[in-house]
């Protein structure tokens, strides 16, 4: 399948890579240079534009940072003399993927929203798991190209709903990450081995991501390196609790988690890994999770 492959960072590099294994031709662009080369060097062709992409194919998948660049790249491809479907990886929320899908079909473009979860270890094994809504023809097109990501799970036809499936998803990861740090915290405070406790936690009702996979890779080694950023995990946090309020929906818990994520972004900023979001607590407590065993 011919596709145009927009936004070749942490998350779209190797997802794009994998369409190349999988025998996919890929247009790519990107605003780094650096990151079409590691592409083309792989196979795929480069474009010098959005717009250069749009009129040489009909699908195209963009992995963008945020709502408002999904929306800038979506209007510059909108004007494409071939593209048939927009297909979003990114995370941007409902709201903005109603906005991008009536943008597009005043074009006759069809809008797919697919957001993805996993990490970057998902996106580089193919392992993530691949939320997908949109008109029923068009995700039936791609969906042998997604399916080299990951597992596919179709929400539903309408624009915005795998959209707020990612929100969902995410919120409960950031809300994980946050009572889990809380957790540990307090019992390091306390004169516990952490590594005894992410060990007791995982044999026991308390275990999650968090405590599976960030705590023993990134938080106790204190490598910080899971490969997800602060900004992008209080990004995902803002958005669902934005379209909880929108829905009149009670966010007690979340919004008490939000609240978490806004001192991590402030005091880590937004480049930093997500795991260091128990930097600020344990700061806070006076102690140190992790380190040798």
């Amino acid at each position: 399948m011919d596709i145009g492959f927009i936004g070749l960072g942490m998350m779209g590099q190797p997802m794009a890579g994998r369409l190349i294994d999988a025998g996919h031709s890929l247009v790519v662009y990107d605003s780094r240079p650096d990151a079409i080369a590691a592409l083309v060097k792989r196979g795929a062709q480069a474009a010098k534009s959005v717009a250069e992409i749009a009129d040489r194919v009909e699908t195209v998948l963009v992995s963008l940072p945020s709502p408002e660049v999904v929306l800038a790249v979506a209007t510059d491809a909108s004007g494409g003399k071939t593209i048939k479907r927009f297909v979003d990886l990114s995370t941007t929320g409902a709201t903005m993927a109603k906005s991008v899908a009536e943008a597009l079909e005043s074009k006759k473009i069809a809008h797919i929203d697919s957001p993805v979860s996993g990490g970057v270890g998902g996106a580089q094994k193919g392992t993530l798991a691949v939320m997908v809504s949109g008109p029923a023809e068009h995700v039936a097109a791609v969906k042998d190209a997604l399916a080299v990501f990951g597992k596919i799970f179709v929400i539903g036809d309408k624009p915005g709903m795998a959209q707020t499936m990612k929100l969902a998803n995410n919120m409960c990861s950031a809300a994980a990450m946050a009572a889990t740090s809380e957790a540990v915290v307090m019992g390091v405070k306390s004169g516990l081995d952490p590594h005894i406790m992410i060990d007791v936690i995982n044999a026991g009702s308390g275990q999650s991501n968090a405590s599976m996979a960030k705590f023993p890779r990134s938080i106790l080694p204190r490598s910080f390196d899971f490969g997800f950023t602060t900004g992008l995990m209080a990004k995902d946090v803002r958005l669902f609790l934005a379209e909880a309020k929108a829905l009149g929906v009670q966010t007690e818990v979340t919004g008490a988690a939000g609240r978490v994520w806004e001192t991590a972004i402030s005091e880590m900023g937004a480049a930093s890994d997500f795991t260091n979001v128990i930097q600020p607590i344990e700061k806070k407590a006076g102690v140190i999770v992790g380190g040798k065993k």
